[in-house]
């Protein structure tokens, strides 16, 4: 529950009624506005006060020098961070000489509004200047889902009490001075003023800047243009220089007019195009976008998104603040990835710089999954940018002694980036969770000219990576030794189960395409013997098992650990990692995230073959107490477990964590940018948890089961061509196949055929009752109501 009540609980907007300058960075990242190109920070338009300024292009960084103490073999030698681009949102705004500024004079109302279904920004304020003059200020504020070069906004000033001269300076502004960064400052030195000037160009209502990075070398340029409507009086004249270009316009208002602006402002950047090429392709775009006008970018804004929700919307009955926060997360998931086409989509988005705007593993194991069922089409340009940077992946391997492609642990063009090798590049599982999404996309789509063209690559890379990073036993026993899982408190294991589960998929997948399209495997070098080979590796892989216990082990032997103090571990000390040593927590039985219990879903077929439900209730029930969710990974994946093994209202506490994550800001970090996985995690939480939804090959199956507050779930997926719509009540789900040809699906172990005469309805059974399991102390999940993590 939200209680600063920053924002209003509305089913389909986030509205901030009140300025609070002390969350104002939070609400930066809340508000931010991106199609997975052009990010644009929800920063006011007048520019300050501000949190962080942001603007971000997909893909654009600076290299900075990774030193390090003691040399080491493959440590990475250079960093890339995410840069604050030319900034095309500011709109200063001067009433009677004094600058509107809302740290001055006195702010009447303020109000901000991001439309989950119009897909804009809108705000509303009404200000007096310490002088006594009074003016209302409105905007509305879009990143274009269709033109993806394209943001635009209105901007509108009117005088409430008395005639007042105004001026607005429209501002294309680079290297803007930025806060200080708490982290490397040879980064901080690298990126101060990253932006060399090229070309400035100011004529009438056109403003154009174009800059290169010194050091990565890439092209940025970005212009803008205006329709200004006023009053007869209003003049303009514009300027630029290195660093700024600025259109101003003034007039004088009497009360009952108003000054309105729209700027549209275009965004592009290359490594390779030439600066008169790059300022050609802006100017293009803004003359795509005059022929819409603004009037048409809303429309065709608005018609994006109404298809969007028509095929993706989750309806949830009983909870108001998760309704919101599903939508608000599948908003900013689809933000991420829409028009992200053959780039990384950030840990972040494109909302802030936290994580250095690196991609990792969430991308595949938390945002394509969402994406995959409601957008599938970025699913697939995500995989796509993932197979060009295959070259970078096997240059990594081949330094690393390996076969195949080693994928980045954290990367921004596909060059490793983590300087931390433990939970760096020991986590191998990212080439795993890349082939999954593969599989997955493929499996959902039915694409097979994707699984030719670019699965069937990945698959094969992958593999060879596995098979000669593993070995045999002399008892033919197939081990993966000296990794780490999705658990960074358990790092450089052996036979991490959740990696060996996942590399036995990826290497049986690889075989399995290869006998598919055997010419385009032969091109890459496979033969026969090499995928059988990949399936002796797969049907030998080693899962550790503690008989004694009665449990899967997270890696081998990690059940004789030592337990960690929980007891003496007091509530201000998580996350752990910022108070007690690696070394300490590598030794010890305490888990940093959803581990084995993320193997149980994501693996969760080579569960269902050879455990039976018992088994994965004592699993999760002995992972529990060890698992403290010093990341926002973990609550979503709990929440899916939780829900399958029947501790339905534990399952729900843990979906509010995940789905307020960033609404209630609850790892006090949502000022860096939003928490993507973890929002796209929300709808895995109700979608796989609540609605069990599992992928088994080509077919879907569901084991529905609602907690106590829900009156009814309701959700839709895309799935082979067909729309399927499911709703879920206490006692029954029904399933609706909206279009597409006749279909079966699982619902709790039977075959239902759904098709297009009508809804099917079947009965939900009881969950089987256990003991509710604990969790360590101070680290049980809210019982939803009151925020963030028990004190």
């Amino acid at each position: 529950m939200i209680t600063n009540r920053t924002y209003t609980v509305e089913p389909w907007s986030v509205r901030e009624t009140a300025l609070n300058l002390d969350l104002l960075a939070q609400s930066e990242s809340v508000f931010a506005l991106s199609n997975g190109h052009v990010g644009w920070r929800g920063n006011l338009d007048e520019g300050e006060p501000h949190g962080l300024p942001g603007t971000y292009l997909n893909g654009v960084y600076e290299t900075h020098p990774l030193p390090y103490a003691e040399a080491g073999y493959g440590y990475p030698e250079s960093g890339r961070t995410v840069i604050n681009v030319t900034n095309g949102k500011l709109l200063r705004l001067l009433v009677d000489d004094e600058p509107f500024d809302l740290r001055y004079g006195r702010l009447r109302k303020h109000e901000r509004t991001l439309d989950l279904r119009r897909g804009v920004l809108e705000r509303s304020c009404e200000w007096t200047s310490p002088a006594g003059s009074t003016v209302r200020v409105r905007s509305t504020r879009l990143v274009s889902l269709t033109q993806r070069a394209i943001a635009a906004v209105e901007y509108e000033v009117e005088p409430v009490d008395g005639r007042t001269r105004v001026v607005i300076q429209s501002e294309l502004v680079a290297n803007e001075s930025l806060p200080e960064p708490d982290g490397d400052p040879r980064a901080a030195k690298a990126l101060k003023s990253p932006l060399e000037p090229e070309e400035q160009h100011a004529l009438g209502s056109r403003l154009r800047l174009v800059h290169r990075t010194r050091a990565s070398g890439l092209r940025v340029a970005v212009a803008a243009d205006h329709v200004v409507d006023g009053p007869e009086q209003t003049t303009t004249s514009s300027e630029s220089s290195a660093d700024v270009a600025r259109l101003t316009i003034t007039s004088v208002l009497e009360p009952g007019q108003r000054l309105r602006v729209h700027k549209t402002v275009a965004h592009g950047w290359s490594g390779t195009r030439s600066r008169p090429a790059m300022s050609d392709q802006v100017e293009a775009a803004l003359a795509a976008a005059a022929h819409s006008g603004w009037d048409g970018l809303l429309a065709d804004q608005r018609a994006y998104l109404d298809d969007f929700w028509a095929r993706a919307d989750v309806e949830v009955h009983g909870d108001e603040e998760i309704q919101q926060a599903v939508r608000f997360g599948l908003f900013h998931v689809l933000q991420a990835g829409a028009r992200a086409e053959r780039r990384a989509i950030p840990a972040k988005g494109l909302t802030g710089s936290g994580y250095d705007g690196h991609a990792f593993w969430d991308t595949e194991m938390f945002v394509l999954p969402v994406l995959t069922y409601t957008e599938p089409r970025a699913v697939a340009e995500a995989l796509r940018w993932r197979q060009d940077t295959l070259p970078a992946a096997r240059d990594r391997a081949a330094q690393l002694g390996l076969r195949g492609a080693a994928f980045p642990w954290r990367t921004v063009e596909g060059s490793e980036g983590s300087a931390y090798w433990p939970a760096g590049t020991a986590a191998f599982h990212v080439n795993a969770d890349i082939a999954h999404a593969a599989v997955r996309y493929v499996a959902a789509t039915g694409d097979t000219d994707f699984e030719r063209d670019t699965g069937l690559e990945l698959l094969v890379e992958t593999a060879r990576l596995w098979r000669s990073l593993g070995h045999h036993d002399h008892h033919g026993v197939f081990h993966i030794d000296g990794v780490t899982g999705p658990d960074e408190y358990s790092a450089v294991a052996d036979d991490n189960t959740y990696t060996n589960l996942m590399a036995r998929a990826n290497l049986l997948a690889a075989a399995d395409v290869c006998e598919r399209h055997p010419d385009e495997a032969a091109l890459l070098g496979v033969d026969d013997e090499e995928s059988a080979t990949w399936r002796d590796a797969a049907e030998a892989v080693h899962v550790p098992y503690n008989a004694e216990v009665g449990v899967h082990e997270q890696n081998a032997g990690s059940t004789r650990y030592q337990r960690w103090d929980f007891a003496g571990t007091r509530a201000d000390q998580y996350p752990l990692m910022l108070h007690f040593p690696y070394f300490d927590l590598y030794r010890k039985q305490v888990v940093k995230q959803a581990d084995l219990v993320l193997a149980m879903y994501t693996c969760g077929s080579w569960f269902d073959a050879t455990c039976d439900e018992e088994q994965i209730a004592r699993n999760f029930a002995y992972y529990e107490p060890l698992t403290v969710r010093d990341s926002s990974l973990s609550a979503c994946c709990q929440a899916v477990i939780a829900a399958q093994t029947g501790h339905l209202r534990l399952a729900y506490d843990y979906v509010a964590e995940a789905a307020l994550m960033d609404l209630a800001d609850l790892e006090h970090n949502t000022r860096d940018g939003l928490h993507i996985a973890s929002l796209a995690g929300t709808w895995m939480a109700l979608v796989a948890g609540f609605g069990g939804t599992r992928r088994h090959g080509d077919t879907v199956r569901f084991a529905p089961r609602l907690p106590e507050k829900f009156r009814r779930l309701a959700f839709r997926l895309q799935f082979r061509g067909r729309c399927l719509s499911v709703e879920i009540e206490a006692g029954e789900a029904t399933y609706t196949l909206l279009t597409g040809s006749p279909l079966t699906i699982g619902h709790h172990g039977t075959e239902v055929a759904v098709n297009g005469d009508g809804p099917v309805t079947r009965a939900i059974p009881a969950p089987k009752r256990r003991p509710t399991p604990e969790q360590p102390p101070h680290r049980r999940p809210n019982a939803h109501g009151s925020p963030g993590i028990e004190a």
